[in-house]
């Protein structure tokens, strides 16, 4: 069988932290990369285009929508030459295959699979530091064997690539992929922050306790992380590739979505979210930002106390106990 025309689709926003890196590692093994950009302002754009596998092409869409962006990467790589079957592979900037993909039986075993299938991996949350990891019991379809059919999903946290279950689903073991988001913490926090207040204005059904539990899962995950093994990043290493921690900013681009939030909503609305560990005035003039409207704190007390219990309980929220008092704070509007 013919070899497959392996092409990554990576969506960007100001992800110039990491993106040279992983534009490196992938084109090790992809023939292409898809890169669609959202209205990068701090040199991603022009990474991108230095980088001769890139096929750079701009989202203007202002909003956030996962499956039309997914969409619009899937439709570019249709676009593409490619003389067979086609092998997509759907990374974000901040993510990488495992260095041993690139000797791997598994690897080979999915450049032969047939049109359809789709193909499952471990993903690999690199912890602070970068010597420790851990992984989540499920593992994400993030590769699939195209063969043309549409692509459905959701405006946030979306599958990335057309649904593929039952026989034609491959589940590999050898080959993960990496995750390097929680390498920069704050930058972490500040994502999460918004997320919240994303939730909230557009899923205001959701409670808040439900979101600080979803939001603030790695609090617990990275106490659980295990030595990072050596064939995971080691080929990487020999490239030349630079797989340390990044340099952390004052600021950004999800903190001037927050701060848009409070411009239009006022604070009230985000209250009882755990987004109020950081000083939102500071954040404004690190952005440069001006104005006058509210960016103070407006918890009361007993918010502040509640917030404290939900960061002493996270790792004990399925107990009988904890479930319990959630089910109060829920019906007290929490």
């Amino acid at each position: 069988m013919p070899e497959p025309t392996v092409i990554a689709l990576t969506p960007v926003r100001d992800e110039a932290w990491v993106l040279d890196r992983y534009l490196r590692c992938t084109a090790l093994w992809a023939d292409h990369i898809v890169v669609v950009d959202q209205g990068s302002t701090d040199g991603s754009r022009e990474i991108a285009a230095a980088h001769p596998k890139v096929t750079l092409v701009d989202n203007p869409d202002p909003t956030v929508d996962e499956v039309g962006r997914q969409r619009r990467l899937i439709a570019v790589a249709r676009g593409l030459p490619a003389p067979g079957r086609r092998l997509l592979v759907a990374l974000d900037a901040d993510e990488a295959l495992t260095a041993n993909a690139l000797a791997s039986d598994e690897w080979r075993q999915v450049r032969a699979a047939p049109p359809g299938t789709g193909v499952w991996f471990d993903w690999v949350n690199v912890a602070p530091g970068g010597g420790r990891a851990w992984i989540p019991p499920d593992p994400l379809p993030l590769a699939f064997v195209d063969d043309g059919r549409p692509h459905t999903g959701t405006a946030l946290h979306s599958p990335r690539l057309p649904a593929v279950t039952g026989d034609v689903a491959l589940r590999l073991s050898d080959v993960k992929v990496l995750h390097f988001q929680y390498t920069d913490w704050e930058r972490m926090r500040s994502k999460q922050r918004w997320y919240q207040c994303w939730e909230r204005l557009h899923h205001p059904e959701k409670r808040a306790v439900t979101l600080y539990r979803q939001y603030h899962h790695m609090d617990v995950a990275v106490a659980s992380a295990a030595p990072m093994r050596p064939e995971w990043t080691a080929a990487y290493a020999s490239a030349g590739v630079d797989l340390g921690d990044p340099t952390a900013k004052p600021a950004y681009w999800w903190d001037r979505e927050v701060l848009s939030f409070f411009r239009e909503h006022g604070t009230a609305p985000f209250r009882r979210l755990d987004i109020w560990d950081v000083d939102w005035a500071a954040r404004r003039r690190a952005l440069g930002g001006t104005g006058t409207y509210p960016v103070a704190d407006p918890r009361s007390a007993l918010d502040r106390r509640v917030h404290a219990w939900l960061a002493r309980t996270q790792a004990r929220a399925d107990r009988v106990p904890v479930r319990a008092a959630q089910r109060l704070l829920r019906l007290a509007g929490w």
